[in-house]
């Protein structure tokens, strides 16, 4: 299957899901595209984009390979993990009252925490036998 067809079905099965999760898929996008501008101040955000450079060739690879299924939050789980651990370790050097990428941190960290919950526990439904 070519790229763009992969990515054009991918959307659609998001877009086919319940309304709060593609509300939750555009604000954590949003959150995580902040990253670019903030790259050149903050050295948490030069990590992030390399996270994504890393999460979505593995998230349209999983989605090739499984279709719409609970295993695609490996793709979140495998990189992301590192990156929140990595956040954690570095709070007291986010100035979040200083300046606003601290801010912007705090709405990483909160984000992706939150979005890593829920792919932790659809990957362990996914290998206990459930489907979509």
């Amino acid at each position: 299957m070519a790229i763009m067809e992969l990515i054009e079905n991918f959307r659609a099965d998001l877009a086919a899901g319940p309304e709060w999760i593609v509300w939750w898929v555009r604000i954590l996008g949003g959150v995580i595209l902040l990253a670019i501008p903030f790259a050149f101040v903050r050295r948490e955000a030069r990590w992030l984009v390399l996270v994504i450079a890393i999460t979505l060739p593995l998230m349209l690879g999983l989605y090739n390979v499984f279709g719409n299924q609970r295993i695609l939050g490996l793709g979140h789980v495998l990189p992301w993990t590192p990156y929140v651990i990595y956040l954690w370790n570095r709070r007291a050097h986010w100035q979040v009252r200083e300046t606003i990428s601290g801010k912007w941190l705090v709405a990483v960290f909160s984000v992706m925490t939150i979005s890593l919950v829920m792919d932790y526990s659809d990957v362990v439904r996914f290998f206990l036998g459930e489907r979509l």
